[in-house]
């Protein structure tokens, strides 16, 4: 069992986040996934999603926080998250623009995944974000878009 006994930094750390980006290119980010009850605990037992069991054990001066880098190696890293996953439900009008929609959702690396037609993108941030990266998609109506949340834990 890993024990992790400070927080490293943000992920949006301009530092953290480019070693991150290069991390999850491969698909060696990991997540702790921490309700909103337990974001206060500065010891907590838990399993990663990929299945580590890990301890924490944070300082007083220290608290767990959505974002938060818990372990950042060469080729690992863990990222607790915090309170229930939102998701963007997007869904295109047209094979054409499903096309369009599946290429900026690569090129911009987003993590989905598919819902009955629907594009499923998970929100790190404002949902208005992501929409405004979709340019004319968006605005022409070409794809239609709402929120969904996951359960907490």
């Amino acid at each position: 069992m890993r024990v992790i006994q400070r927080v490293l930094g943000s992920r949006r750390d301009a530092g953290l986040a480019e070693q991150l980006h290069h991390l999850d290119h491969h698909g060696t980010v990991d997540i702790l996934r921490v309700s909103s009850a337990d974001v206060a605990r500065r010891r907590l037992r838990a399993t990663t999603q990929g299945g580590e069991e890990i301890a924490l054990a944070l300082p007083r001066d220290q608290a767990l926080f959505d974002g938060a880098v818990l372990v950042l190696e060469d080729h690992h890293a863990l990222i607790a998250r915090v309170g229930s996953e939102r998701w963007l439900r997007l869904v295109p009008a047209g094979a054409a623009d499903a096309l369009e929609l599946g290429y900026h959702a690569g090129n911009l690396h987003w993590r989905v995944r598919f819902d009955e037609g629907a594009l499923l993108v998970a929100l790190e941030g404002p949902a208005q974000d992501y929409l405004v990266r979709l340019g004319a998609l968006v605005t022409e109506g070409r794809v239609a878009h709402s929120i969904d949340a996951a359960d907490e834990g």
